[in-house]
């Protein structure tokens, strides 16, 4: 794959081209995505990384969390140790509420039924009324980055909202964008076929002149987008190969087994691109780790899904991997949690986050001593 340095490269001028300081990617999965990337934004907030951070790279209920993080960040209050003191306030009890509402399918009802208003448009609605308000892309700090990636189903490549520009490379570059914190969400997490496509509205002329090379309508003006784990799930197209230390959170999904795939077309059909999003996902997934384990690149990744017995350290959280297993399977959604699974996935992601950074980025963190919930632990 074009994110993994060529191989003829070698290690050390591969090293001299990238940028100082730490990316960070926010993988898509809903609200289950969401709140796992909570955990382990506590966890990198605990150890001091959150100053570190020079990109937060974002898709799906990914680029929900970042969005929080994003807003708030004039309002963390960093101590001299780079800890954010109001980061529970800001960040996690935002989230946590969201977290208690179901806005997918009301969305969903509303949009097949009201002609006018598409099911987007909730989605977007929705993110405004309970997170961002009216805040624009240009609320958004200077420092760290805050790309939010959709993809663009005209041009079949991303589309990247940040706040000094929105981009897609064919259709072309806007400086500055004013779109609202809740559409680039909104596009973020588009997820097909009910939640998607968000369609914006925008003026030709509003492009830098030569950015793309389908600089014309309708590609110009009325972008078709959907959620960004189409193309890239991980939210790793945007950082790869540009910064020294690159951390993976990923909370995605898992294509379960089947054993009698259904024949009728439509259903047939699904069944076929459900399988081929997760190869997608599995050879970015592999590539990176294939790279980190080369020494091509600095990070690390963790995941949902993993057993944090292969981080192969002395003492862990206590996460028995058939527990953490069923906090993995919560279903990919924008629908109320109960407050139990919230602080299970919220444990989970700080509980991985802990290993994997202490494994393979900085030994000298402190291990972490209790979940944020012990009460809730991983379940039983």
């Amino acid at each position: 794959m074009s994110e993994v340095a060529p191989a003829a490269e070698s290690t050390e001028g591969r090293q001299r081209r990238l940028s100082p300081g730490i990316a960070l990617c926010l993988s898509g999965g809903g609200y289950r995505a969401m709140l796992f990337h909570v955990g382990a934004l506590w966890r990198l907030n605990e150890a001091g990384y959150l100053p570190r951070i020079e990109r937060v790279s974002s898709v799906s209920g990914g680029s929900i969390t970042a969005g929080v993080l994003g807003l708030a960040w004039p309002k963390l209050g960093f101590d001299d140790n780079g800890v954010a003191q109001g980061f529970q306030a800001e960040v996690v009890d935002p989230l946590r509420t969201m977290a208690g509402r179901t806005i997918d399918f009301p969305a969903i009802a509303v949009g097949l039924l009201l002609p006018g208003v598409t099911i987007a448009d909730r989605i977007a609605g929705a993110y405004r009324k309970h997170l961002f308000g009216q805040s624009t892309l240009q609320d958004l700090p200077d420092r760290p980055r805050f790309v939010f990636n959709a993809t663009n189903l005209q041009s079949g490549v991303l589309w990247r909202f940040a706040k000094p520009y929105m981009r897609d490379y064919r259709v072309g570059e806007v400086k500055s964008p004013t779109v609202d914190l809740g559409t680039a969400v909104a596009a973020s997490s588009a997820f097909p076929p009910f939640l998607s496509p968000v369609a914006l509205k925008l003026d030709e002329s509003a492009y830098t002149p030569g950015s793309g090379e389908l600089q014309r309508a309708p590609f110009t003006t009325k972008p078709f987008l959907t959620d960004g784990g189409v193309y890239d799930n991980l939210g790793l197209e945007t950082i790869w190969e540009r910064y020294e230390t690159i951390l993976i959170s990923d909370g995605g999904g898992h294509v379960k087994e089947q054993e009698k795939p259904k024949r009728l077309w439509p259903l047939h059909a699904f069944r076929v691109l459900g399988v081929i999003d997760s190869q997608v996902r599995a050879l970015r997934k592999r590539s990176a780790i294939e790279a980190f384990q080369a020494g091509r690149q600095k990070g690390t990744y963790w995941g949902i899904w993993t057993n944090i017995a292969d981080y192969r350290l002395a003492s862990t959280l206590d996460c028995p991997h058939d527990l953490t297993l069923k906090i993995a399977a919560t279903p990919t959604r924008l629908g109320k949690m109960d407050a139990g699974t919230q602080e299970r996935l919220i444990n989970w992601g700080y509980a991985v986050c802990d290993a994997a950074m202490r494994r393979h980025v900085d030994e000298s963190v402190p291990e972490a001593s209790a979940f944020p919930y012990p009460g809730a632990g991983i379940g039983s």
